[in-house]
């Protein structure tokens, strides 16, 4: 009776994961990967769960996830972001920054168990970046990258010491994006240029 139970209980899990990972938008093949579900079962929780519910729409992305680093570094506030996001991810214990600022993938005991410290991770930076354009597709591509450690780096700013992503073929001074960064966004009332200023 208990390894029923078990199972049951292990069941529960992945299924309430693979709606967690729907509501994020994720793709098939992530959801697939945390929770060893089909995609023809994916497809009919969505249809079961979300595609006909009043209210805000959860989009089903088709394809590939965006792989792309540069969006990353495209400007210092997205840059900027980002590097917070891999703060996060060594906090939840995805990626483990060794001395030297290179960084490594944490080998979970389950895939089932990385998705839910995945999840708790992209949820906590969102809650605290709650208009960030980046995307729990763009999060996973982002941990992916760091991993890989050919394209996204870490390095330590010259000027204040914390460490921030760095597109590894650009040149940036060696100076982390807050440091770059004017005091507010651009369009920001401080930020605005003067009345007949040029």
């Amino acid at each position: 009776m208990r390894t029923t139970d078990d199972r049951y209980a292990g069941e529960q899990a992945r299924f309430e994961l693979a709606l967690r990972l729907i509501r994020h938008q994720a793709r098939t093949h992530i959801i697939t990967e945390c929770t060893g579900f089909s995609q023809d079962r994916i497809r009919k929780l969505y249809a079961t769960y979300f595609k006909h519910r009043d209210g805000k729409r959860i989009k089903r992305h088709r394809g590939k996830s965006p792989s792309s680093v540069e969006f990353f570094v495209r400007n210092p506030w997205v840059q900027a972001e980002a590097s917070l996001l891999t703060h996060v991810f060594a906090v939840w214990g995805l990626l483990r920054i060794l001395p030297d600022l290179a960084t490594a993938a944490v080998t979970p005991a389950d895939r089932q168990a990385f998705g839910e410290s995945f999840c708790a991770a992209y949820e906590a930076f969102r809650a605290e970046n709650p208009d960030s354009a980046i995307t729990f597709e763009h999060a996973w591509g982002l941990l992916n990258a760091l991993t890989a450690g050919d394209e996204l780096l870490l390095l330590d700013c010259a000027d204040c010491s914390s460490f921030y992503i760095h597109d590894a073929l650009a040149l940036d001074g060696r100076r982390c994006p807050a440091c770059r960064l004017p005091a507010r966004r651009p369009g920001s009332q401080a930020g605005a240029a003067a009345p007949g200023a040029d």
